[in-house]
């Protein structure tokens, strides 16, 4: 991934069993886990680890969530999982995603969330500057969702 370019990668996984329901498809909670994997892959590749995040005392916890599912995924199938800044304000920062099927690019799933910052008590804060740049410098290099 080339954030400079802001070109992306996807972050790549396969459906475990353990993930699917009783009709042999994927259950509707594990995309939220699948976007969250999203999140952190793209801000370990802009060099800000969730973990060093948080030793700073700041915490991200997720306050909005929206999810559409546009078709099923089925166990040991690959999912794309594209993940974009697509809003940053002082307090909260907003995440867009898109779950394709890796094989054929099918969507199946687009969706967003909001996290607050707070400080280790759950008090909401100002998002520290260096990660305000962050933030802002993927908004600004987010390209178009892939082609499906």
């Amino acid at each position: 991934m080339s954030l400079a370019s802001g070109a992306f990668e996807p972050t790549r996984l396969r459906v475990r069993y353990a993930e699917t329901d009783q009709m042999g498809r994927a259950h509707h909670m594990h995309y939220l886990a699948w976007f969250e994997l999203g999140r952190t892959d793209l801000l370990r590749a802009a060099g800000v680890a969730y973990s060093k995040i948080e030793q700073e005392g700041v915490k991200l916890p997720v306050s909005h969530v929206e999810i559409e599912y546009r078709g099923p995924v089925r166990y040991d199938e690959l999912v794309d999982v594209y993940t974009r800044v697509s809003g940053v304000r002082s307090r909260t920062v907003t995440f867009t995603y898109l779950a394709v099927r890796a094989e054929t690019g099918d969507e199946l799933a687009a969706g967003s969330t909001r996290l607050v910052c707070t400080d280790d008590k759950g008090k909401p804060r100002r998002i520290p500057p260096h990660l305000i740049d962050v933030l802002e410098s993927l908004k600004a290099n987010a390209h178009a969702w892939p082609e499906s």
